[in-house]
């Protein structure tokens, strides 16, 4: 368990108190990394790492990037992301029964490569006033990411879902290289639908009409814009669940990453997205009565819509909330 920064440790609370209510077997090996609290060094992310080697698997909260130049162009979170080669961010918006919002019923899945693009931290001052940044894209990782969106079909079905593949126009060479690769590897598999669409038009399409989308597969930048995008047509970052893949690792985490700084202390944060991650990480470990009933709790408080934070409307706080699931699970 990473709390990470901002709300993190206490979402991560609201996840141990409903495993210790619900008899989850599953003990944390909590370490602390952060920026922003001068908690981050490379013994300790080297720690991380190590424990990561020894479980497969981990719960993470958002670890800040600070804005500030500190000599390392490579923020802990990323270097983190490489060092155990999480290279799919698998993000499934799902609109929660009970919670109204304007547009319901929405059922659509992001997978994002998330290793290399904009966030490659290759930058550098060629003449004092300019700053040069460097896209990486790279044929192996493409390739890979666009195998995993065939693992991930649509919710309706592969046969009847459609893939498709944002990207920029004005980037010919970079996006040119990810969309030839994802093209190449959609004509293995004819009974998945590819198409592609340039990603300002995805976000507005997004807006406008969400129900078109079965899977969206795209590189690093735009699959975090789209990824927050998305989740604010289901309720925001605080209900959307999220998780990173490895070939050996598996990171569970929110949909849409905010810190959520301004709450910290306050008790007012939605513990609904952490949760539902923690219920997706016991899924992933073969503890599905215990996943299920964890997730089935939360979706009860919501759909119930007696008790819910602020960023939901209601007037509950966190722990209200937190304790309204422990009352919801049936152990």
């Amino acid at each position: 368990m990473l709390p990470g920064d901002g709300v993190g440790p206490e979402l991560m609370h609201s996840v141990k108190e409903v495993f210790k209510a619900g008899g989850v077997p599953v003990l944390f090996d909590e370490h602390h990394l952060s920026e922003v609290q001068n908690t981050a060094s490379e013994e300790k992310l080297d720690r991380v790492v190590d424990s990561m080697k020894e479980s497969k698997v981990a719960l993470i909260g958002k670890i800040h990037t600070p804005m500030e130049y500190k000599g390392d162009l490579a923020s802990y979170d990323m270097r983190l992301r490489r060092k155990l080669d999480l290279f799919a961010n698998v993000v499934h918006v799902k609109s929660l029964p009970g919670y109204q919002t304007r547009h319901n019923n929405l059922d659509l899945v992001i997978i994002r490569e998330q290793t290399e693009g904009e966030y490659s931290s290759l930058e550098h001052e060629s003449v004092k006033g300019v700053i040069e940044c460097l896209k990486i894209i790279t044929r192996a990782k493409s390739q890979r990411i666009a195998k995993l969106a065939k693992k991930n079909p649509s919710p309706q079905g592969p046969a009847l879902g459609t893939a498709r593949i944002a990207f920029c126009r004005e980037r010919k060479l970079g996006d040119g290289l990810f969309l030839q690769c994802c093209k190449e590897v959609a004509e293995l598999y004819p009974k998945i639908k590819f198409d592609t669409m340039i990603i300002d038009n995805c976000c507005m399409q997004l807006v406008q009409n969400p129900y078109q989308f079965d899977v969206l597969v795209m590189p690093n930048l735009y699959g975090n814009i789209v990824d927050n995008l998305a989740a604010g047509l289901v309720g925001g970052a605080g209900v959307v669940p999220g998780e990173s893949y490895s070939a050996e690792y598996a990171v569970f985490e929110m949909g849409a990453r905010h810190p959520f700084a301004q709450a910290v202390g306050r008790n007012i944060a939605n513990p609904t997205a952490m949760l539902l991650s923690a219920s997706n990480m016991l899924r992933h470990l073969n503890l599905e009565y215990h996943s299920n009933m964890i997730s089935d709790a939360v979706k009860k408080v919501i759909k119930g819509g007696k008790v819910r934070t602020a960023d939901m409307g209601g007037y509950s706080t966190s722990m209200d909330f937190t304790q309204a699931v422990i009352a919801a699970l049936e152990v």
